[in-house]
C-alpha cells in the first residue's frame, strides 16, 4: 500500500448536491484501501487561514450517512480571494502564504479541492506558489467545465428544474397564463436546455443564442392558434433583456447579482400580447436537497480516482468524466476550456426540431 499518507479535502465555490457523496468517496477509498488518514478542511480556504487551521478528522463512521445528504458537510465559500483578501477596513491583502502555512500545520501530504473553474484557479495558484500535492474534482451546476462531460451538482439542478416546470404546466394552464420559469446559468444555458426539454418547455431562451420579445410573442401566438391557451418559457438568469444588457439586482451590501430576467420577459410579453404572465425564480433551491443517483455515482467515480491520482502521485490534475469513464488532465487544461451551450449541439437542434422557441437561429 505505500507509506501512510496524510491527506485533506476541501469544497469551494458555490454548493451544490453531490458535494458530500464526494466526500465519503474519497474517504472510504483512502481509509479502505490505502489505510490512510483523511482530514476535512472546513470552509475551504478560509479554514487553513484559521490559527489553528479549521478542520476534522473523517472516518468511516461519520462520512457513512452523506451520500444522501445535500450541501457540503464542511462548509463552503465563494468570497475571499486570498491573494486579494479584504479586511474590515476596505483594504486588500495577500495572505496566500498563510493559507499555504495552514497545510503544512495540518501535516499534509496532500489535498483535494472539489470545486469550479474560479476556485480551482485559486487552488492551483496556491498548490504552484507553495509546491503542494493537489488533486481536483470537478463540481458546478451549470456544467460549463470544458473538459469533463458532466460535473457534480448539473443533473440534480436539472431535475429539480424539471420538477419545477412540471408542475407550472398544471397552473399555467388552469389559468391561462405564460408561466416564465428563470433558473441559475452565471455564463451558460445548460440547466435551461436540458430542463426545459425534459419539462416540455415551449420557449428556452439561453445565454448563447440571442432573442426578441417579438419572436417569443410570436411562438406564444402559434401555441395559442394551435387550440392551446397556455404556455411555459423556461430562461438561464444570465440571458440579457432585449438591449443586450445583462439583468441584476443590487442586495443589501451592494453586491451586484443575476436575477430578474424573468420578471423583465414577464413585463415585455405582457404589454406586447396581452398575455397575462407570472414568474418563478428557483434560486438556489437548484442547489440544495438530496442529489440524483447520477450525481451520487459521478461524485463516488470521481473521488475515488482523486484518491487512486494521489496514490500513483499524479498531482496537478482534475479527474472528468469523458466517453462514460473517468480519465484525469491537467487542472490548467481542464479550467482553461470553458464550455458553453454550442448553438449546433444535438440538444439545441433536438429543441428545434420540437417546435421549441430557442430564439433567432
Amino acid at each position: 500500500m505505500g507509506q501512510t499518507k496524510r491527506i485533506g479535502i476541501l469544497t469551494s465555490g458555490g454548493d451544490c448536491a453531490g458535494l458530500n457523496a464526494a466526500i465519503r468517496a474519497v474517504t472510504h477509498r483512502a481509509i479502505g484501501t490505502y489505510g490512510w488518514e483523511v482530514i476535512g478542511i472546513s470552509r475551504a480556504t478560509l479554514g487553513l487561514l484559521s490559527r489553528p487551521p479549521e478542520a476534522i478528522p473523517l472516518t468511516l463512521a461519520n462520512t457513512y450517512p452523506l451520500l444522501t445528504a445535500g450541501g457540503t458537510i464542511l462548509g463552503t465559500t465563494n468570497k475571499g480571494n486570498p491573494f486579494a483578501f479584504p479586511s474590515a477596513e476596505g483594504e486588500f491583502s495577500d495572505r496566500s502564504d498563510e493559507i499555504i502555512q495552514g497545510y503544512h500545520q495540518l501535516g499534509l501530504d496532500a489535498m483535494i479541492g472539489v470545486g469550479g473553474d474560479g476556485s480551482l484557479a485559486i487552488l492551483r495558484r496556491l498548490a504552484q506558489q507553495g509546491n503542494l500535492n493537489l488533486v481536483a474534482i470537478p463540481k458546478t451546476i451549470d456544467n460549463d467545465l470544458g473538459s469533463t462531460e458532466r460535473s457534480i451538482g448539473f443533473d440534480t439542478a436539472v431535475n429539480i428544474a424539471t420538477e419545477a416546470l412540471d408542475r407550472l404546466h398544471f397552473t399555467a394552464a388552469s389559468h391561462s397564463r405564460v408561466m416564465i420559469l428563470e433558473v441559475m446559468g452565471r455564463d451558460a444555458g445548460h440547466i435551461a436546455l436540458n430542463a426545459g426539454i425534459a419539462g416540455g418547455a415551449d420557449i428556452i431562451l439561453i445565454p448563447e443564442i440571442g432573442y426578441t420579445i417579438d419572436g417569443v410573442c410570436q411562438a406564444i401566438s402559434q401555441i395559442q392558434a394551435q387550440g392551446r391557451n397556455f404556455a411555459v418559457v423556461v430562461v438561464a438568469e444570465a440571458v440579457c433583456d432585449e438591449g443586450g444588457c445583462q439583468v441584476t439586482q443590487t442586495h443589501a451590501q451592494g453586491q451586484s447579482r443575476l436575477g430578474g430576467i424573468g420578471q423583465y420577459l414577464a413585463d415585455a410579453i405582457a404589454q406586447q400580447s396581452q398575455a397575462e404572465t407570472r414568474v418563478t425564480v428557483l434560486g438556489h433551491v437548484q442547489r440544495g436537497g438530496i442529489p440524483s443517483p447520477l450525481d451520487r455515482v459521478l461524485a463516488t467515480a470521481f473521488g475515488v480516482t482523486a484518491v487512486d491520482l494521489i496514490a500513483e502521485g499524479k498531482y496537478d490534475h482534475m479527474v472528468t468524466w469523458q466517453k462514460r469513464q473517468v480519465v484525469s488532465v491537467p487542472i490548467e487544461d481542464a479550467i482553461a476550456q470553458y464550455r458553453a451551450v454550442d448553438p449546433q449541439d444535438t440538444l439545441v437542434k433536438t429543441a428545434l426540431g420540437m417546435g421549441i422557441y430557442l430564439g433567432e437561429q
